[in-house]
């Protein structure tokens, strides 16, 4: 047999081989390669309040509701979210998000004026950050 028909023959089944292992094994390999989804982002996580304006009366709450996002956008669950406002009273600091990536905390005001509101997960700052005014 020529060398370089041996050598197509051979080149043609490794080829084959390849092929037939990424049909196969496609998930695995992918779920394998890919990055974890795990980790939160900053700049994909995402914070809402409402109502943005109450009463510093100490008893009207404001909900916050904080959405924890990995990298690729999908919620990430079991994440202790911490809340921080320069103004008022957090109810709960902490909050662990739920299967939706969802935390939610509830801020009063004594004091009337603007609270900046902000979030972090583990060592993630959330870059979105909230101003709730209080009257």
């Amino acid at each position: 047999m020529d060398k370089k028909l041996a050598g197509l023959i051979g080149l043609f089944f490794v080829g084959f081989v390849v092929f037939v292992s990424l049909i196969v094994f496609s998930r695995p390999i992918a779920q394998l390669t890919r990055a974890d989804n795990a980790v939160p982002s900053g700049s994909q996580s995402l914070m809402f309040a409402w109502p943005l304006k109450a009463k510093a009366d100490g008893k009207e709450m404001v909900n916050v509701d904080v959405f924890i996002r990995s990298s690729a956008n999908t919620p990430i669950a079991n994440k202790q979210v911490v809340l921080q406002s320069s103004l008022g009273t957090v109810t709960a600091k902490n909050a662990t998000s739920d299967k939706t990536g969802k935390a939610t905390f509830s801020v009063t005001s004594n004091t009337a004026g603007s609270a900046q509101i902000t979030a972090g997960i583990d060592s993630t700052k959330l870059e979105q950050s909230l101003t709730i005014a209080f009257e």
